[in-house]
């Protein structure tokens, strides 16, 4: 959830900065932007391994019987 919340307030943060012409705060909310972008990737990576672990303990069980 917590990258949902980094991408929100960094588009916000853009474009307050952008009607403001404030470029520090511009950055700001790209760099919150791409913060929520990582989590999210990191996120995916931790469901994939978990269902690759799910899918060899089903093998494995399989072949013991």
């Amino acid at each position: 959830m917590g990258e949902l919340t980094d991408k929100a307030k960094g588009k916000v943060k853009q474009a307050v900065g952008g009607l403001t012409g404030d470029k520090g705060l511009k950055r700001e909310g790209e760099k919150d932007e791409r913060k929520g972008q990582a989590k999210g990737a990191v996120e995916d990576v931790k469901h994939a391994v978990k269902g690759a672990v799910k899918d060899a303990k089903h093998a494995l069980k399989e072949v013991s019987k």
